[in-house]
């Protein structure tokens, strides 16, 4: 099973996000802004103004599911953009809807002389679940940036590669309907985004576990070329840059992996009276047994939930694994952030000490001395430890050694904050899966409410002030902030947010990152 990443505390946090993003302003008023497809009405608070829910694709239903996503149609009058859309399908319980092509912009009140850079978050979720009410922008937006979010397919009906799709429309991308959602949303602010005060030639695209994977997704394929200039992966997953750690789902196997589903159904053959059943289905039927947890244990277990493919190498949008693509330098040359959390997630299993070690192969016994030198460790801390090592932690290490071997410029980072208030609590002894965010999006209350400290507000500050530091030069360096040395793989230096700041020195894990490095390098 995947390592603990603190479930419970993290739907505290989304819960917690997600009131914040939609609690109204006292001192809201309205805004106008006209783009291609008409106007929209945003509403202003302080500094920032913000439009939710503009449809940046026509509603993918019908005999759209399953298809490339089409122009959103145009509309008379001033369309209202004081709220979020729905969320698409998942098995989460909030606002939801198979009709969810939208996206929310964030961006300053007073207009600069010149368009500023953009940011586009792509959320995570391990491409089953997700929404952006839970990731507002006003925070960064109010440092320089105009901020963009946007809702994408997932699970069974954003990555879905029934063979009747095929020899329906043999000329367009399938398959991996939900990336082709966010290329539509990237195409989208390079047609509009001046509009709200943005500049598509600054566009920074960065996004958390899935949506770090799916950022990793664009730098590789070849239809999203000049999309963007810069790019910030944070514990990136599904893909990562090590395809063996989460492997890809190869065309045929995706092909038969939604034939199987089809056939569980009932639904078999692949012509047109096949897909006309399966896009008669309910919706709701679509998202049955294929929560994220589920996703995530059928990946740990290798078993993974019927007609669940997750990342597709379709030959059109993804024509190889991000991995081959680096090691060969096809992917776009663009600055990069990357990094891991402490404590991030760990996808695998193991029911003995033996079993952990052995997933290193031949370097089992190295493995016992690094991870348990004393024979003491409890299995559960072992787990966390050397699953997140394997899953995220060195294939985090691993991009950035890609990245600056092909002489992009590259800062790579680790998460280890806590919150002050958590502090002691055995779940936190360090920083979980997802749980930067908070930091980096520069709303710290999220995660503790009233019991944010200075130090916790001044942790946000000065890691949301990297993040968009970058987005505006390329470099997350300036102020008066702790300098950010940029990676060199020759040179052993990480970046670490922690309780004392933003701290760089040696890396105490490079010992049992450089033996996962040795077993990936093997298994070539």
């Amino acid at each position: 099973m995947f390592a603990d990443c603190g479930r419970k505390s993290f739907l505290f946090l989304a819960f917690t996000i997600f009131q914040m993003a939609i609690a109204p302003s006292a001192s809201a008023s309205d805004d106008i802004v006209n783009i291609d497809t008409g106007k929209v009405k945003g509403t202003t608070s302080g500094t920032v103004v913000s439009f939710k829910g503009i449809p940046y694709a026509a509603p993918p239903v019908g005999k759209l599911r399953w298809r490339d996503p089409r122009p959103a149609p145009r509309w008379k009058g001033v369309r209202d953009a004081t709220k979020f859309g729905p969320s698409c399908m998942q098995t989460d319980e909030l606002p939801k809807s198979e009709d969810c092509l939208t996206l929310n912009v964030w961006g300053p009140t007073k207009r600069s002389k010149t368009p500023l850079p953009v940011m586009v978050w792509i959320y995570g979720g391990a491409l089953a679940h997700g929404n952006t009410p839970q990731y507002p922008g006003a925070a960064l937006s109010s440092q320089g940036v105009v901020v963009v979010s946007m809702n994408y397919r997932m699970g069974r009906l954003g990555f879905f590669a029934h063979p009747a799709l095929v020899k329906e429309t043999p000329d367009e991308p399938f398959g991996n309907y939900g990336y082709m959602d966010q290329l539509a949303a990237l195409k989208w602010v390079q047609r509009n985004i001046r509009a709200f005060g943005g500049d598509p030639k600054k566009v920074t695209i960065f996004g958390e576990s899935a949506g770090g994977g799916s950022v990793m997704a664009h730098m590789v394929s070849p239809l999203s070329r000049g999309l963007f200039r810069t790019a910030i992966l944070q514990s990136p997953g599904v893909p990562t840059a090590r395809s063996k750690a989460t492997p890809m789902t190869p065309l045929k196997e995706a092909e038969t992996q939604a034939i199987d589903y089809a056939a569980s159904l009932g639904i078999n053959g692949d012509d047109a009276d096949t897909l006309a059943a399966l896009r008669a289905l309910p919706a709701e039927t679509l998202i049955e047994g294929a929560s994220a947890q589920d996703v995530l244990a059928g990946m740990s277990n290798g078993k993974p939930v019927i007609g669940i493919s997750g990342s597709i190498i379709d030959g059109k949008f993804l024509t190889e694994t991000p991995d081959a693509a680096f090691a060969a330098g096809r992917q776009v040359p663009v600055p990069v952030i990357v990094g891991a959390n402490n404590r991030d997630l760990g996808i695998g299993q193991a029911a003995t000490k033996d079993d952990l070690f052995g997933l290193l192969g031949n370097h089992a016994a190295e493995a016992r001395a690094l991870y348990d030198p004393g024979g003491n460790e409890m299995l559960d801390e072992l787990k966390q430890q050397v699953l997140a090592d394997r899953t995220l932690v060195e294939p985090s290490r691993h991009l950035a050694d890609e990245m600056a071997w092909a002489g992009q410029p590259t800062w790579w980072y680790r998460f280890s904050y806590v919150a002050e208030a958590l502090r002691g609590d055995p779940k936190w002894k360090g920083t979980l899966h997802g749980f930067e965010i908070p930091y980096t999006f520069n709303i710290p209350a999220a995660l503790v409410k009233d019991k944010v400290t200075p130090a916790d507000k001044a942790m946000g500050a000065l890691a949301s002030a990297y993040w968009v530091e970058f987005a505006k030069t390329g470099d997350p360096n300036g102020g008066s902030r702790p300098t950010w040395p940029r990676y060199d793989p020759a040179v052993d230096k990480v970046i670490d947010f922690t309780k004392d700041g933003a701290v760089t020195g040696s890396d105490p894990l490079k010992p049992r990152l450089d033996l996962w490095q040795k077993y990936w390098e093997e298994q070539k």
